[in-house]
């Protein structure tokens, strides 16, 4: 008898692992969205537009933190210029470098993203973006410029695009 009732018990914790198992993204990511960071308390769509602007074709490592109708969105991307460009955060024809439309930020060799926002660190330097929409809403975009190459991102870049939610 208690050797069947250890049995039941064995075979009852291998189910219940399994099952932890096959459904650990819904178990431990808000929504059952593996993108989003702990804390989050909207749920982004699949092709997220952050800034009015869908995230480049191929963009990888693609995480988000949502609170209070403000949403920070991190991903990886060569395709940066072209995002900035459609987000309306740097009109077609000017440097990527102009300080009319960014800033220089930090040089360290590891900046920290936003509180609560998961994913990779940024690796310096990096360029700051801050922009106003037609709509009157705020967007920011940091980007990881190119350490050797003056007038480059990195290839491929991380990018932390800041913004209010629609």
């Amino acid at each position: 008898m208690l050797s069947c009732l250890g049995g039941v018990v064995v075979v009852l914790a291998v189910l219940a692992g399994g099952l932890g198992w096959l459904f650990k993204d819904e178990l431990f990511h808000p929504f059952g969205d593996a993108r989003a960071c702990e804390g989050s308390d909207v749920r982004l769509p699949e092709v997220i537009r952050a800034g009015g602007a869908s995230m480049p074709a191929g963009a990888s490592d693609i995480h988000y933190f949502t609170r209070n109708g403000s949403a920070e969105v991190t991903f990886v991307s060569n395709q940066i210029p072209d995002y900035l460009h459609r987000a309306g955060v740097l009109p077609e024809g000017e440097a990527l470098f102009d300080e009319k439309y960014g800033t220089k930020g930090v040089a360290d060799d590891e900046i920290d993203l936003p509180v609560n926002l998961c994913g990779s660190s940024l690796r310096g330097p990096v360029w700051i973006y801050q922009s106003t929409s037609a709509t009157g809403a705020g967007i920011s975009v940091t980007v990881e410029r190119s350490p050797t190459v003056n007038d480059s991102f990195r290839v491929p870049a991380r990018a932390v695009v800041t913004y209010s939610l629609p």
